[in-house]
């Protein structure tokens, strides 16, 4: 009985870890790029996790990655974090992040959308096809008038570019469930992260930001910030959404979908003063419930959390619902 105790506080203290924790990386990307430029931010927050989670693995004894393996973690953590979260730090200088967290919520919808029709997974059933159209819908309302009139606070150009971030972060999901990468998922997520975070470095030299980077007028803030993101955002509540994946139905922690939004949105409004219009509160409810028909499977289709991880597991990647992302996955913030 105690030791399902401890195992049952671990679960509660995980979910807990994934719902607030990447909730809040939305606000605190917002509050270090005030001093940070985007790309540079990104590019060391991932390249010091991946750092980290890749010595600590090799001084445990795990076997150094083949030459192919990183081939496939420059792929993926283009994709993934270089395009992915990188946009999504680049965005949030003019996006609200309670828009930048809805659009992000949309990732099950692109990763089910382009394994059907780039992979070739077979055509969906009428749920996920529902799930799909709505989340298209909410997509559109978050475009709305105002943004195609140009009144919106923000350019259309801005959204549309953060709408790549969750195209990218889905096909490099994709991509990773079909790699050759080290079948230990930790350590293929960190040398995505090593090699996202370099492609984001690269972005920032290309884009101007080493021009406006200067260490003295950092701020104390966006220092704590980025820490919180390095320490909490990539390494705590990533190992807390892995040990989800092996321990509950990939379904279930596929939940942070849902939550992670709401939590934006809510800090959006109290602590930034962002608008929280009843456009957004319909386009929220839309897309969450969008993501809500492709991520759970019909009851009829249950199965234990055994035959889940077994199913689920190749080449150290995780299929969430009925999307495939690598189980490193979580948004891409």
């Amino acid at each position: 009985m105690h030791t399902e105790r401890k195992r049952l506080l671990k679960i509660i203290l995980a979910f807990a870890a994934v719902y607030v924790i990447w909730g809040t990386t939305y606000l605190f990307i917002r509050l270090a790029i005030e001093t940070i430029p985007p790309f540079f931010l990104a590019g060391f927050r991932f390249i010091a996790a991946g750092t980290l989670i890749y010595f600590f693995l090799r001084v445990r004894g795990s076997p150094p990655p083949l030459r192919v393996h990183w081939r496939s973690a420059v792929i993926a953590g283009a994709l993934m974090l270089g395009g992915g979260s990188g946009l999504v730090h680049w965005s949030e200088q003019t996006v609200p992040i309670g828009i930048t967290a809805l659009v992000i919520a949309t990732v099950p919808l692109w990763i089910t959308f382009f394994d059907w029709l780039v992979f070739r997974t077979g055509r969906p059933d009428k749920r996920t096809i529902t799930g799909l159209v709505l989340g298209f819908v909410g997509i559109i309302l978050l475009l709305g008038p105002d943004q195609l009139s140009g009144t919106a606070a923000f350019s259309l150009k801005a959204l549309l570019i953060l709408l790549l971030s969750p195209i990218l972060w889905s096909l490099g999901s994709l991509y990773s469930r079909q790699a050759d990468l080290p079948e230990n998922t930790f350590m293929a997520s960190g040398m995505e992260m090593l090699t996202g975070g370099a492609v984001m470095f690269i972005a920032g030299l290309l884009t101007g930001e080493a021009e406006r980077l200067d260490l003295a007028t950092i701020s104390a803030l966006s220092w704590l910030s980025t820490l919180y993101l390095l320490f909490f955002g990539s390494i705590i509540a990533f190992t807390a959404y892995v040990y989800l994946l092996k321990t509950v139905s990939a379904s279930k922690a596929a939940t942070y979908s849902y939550v992670n939004p709401v939590i934006a949105v809510f800090l959006g409004w109290l602590i930034l003063s962002e608008p929280f219009t009843p456009v957004m509160i319909v386009a929220m409810v839309i897309i969450i419930g969008a993501v809500f028909l492709i991520t759970s499977a019909p009851p009829e289709q249950d199965i234990s959390k055994e035959e889940d991880a077994e199913r689920q597991e190749t080449n150290g990647s995780i299929v969430v619902g009925k999307s495939t992302p690598p189980a490193g996955s979580g948004p891409p913030s």
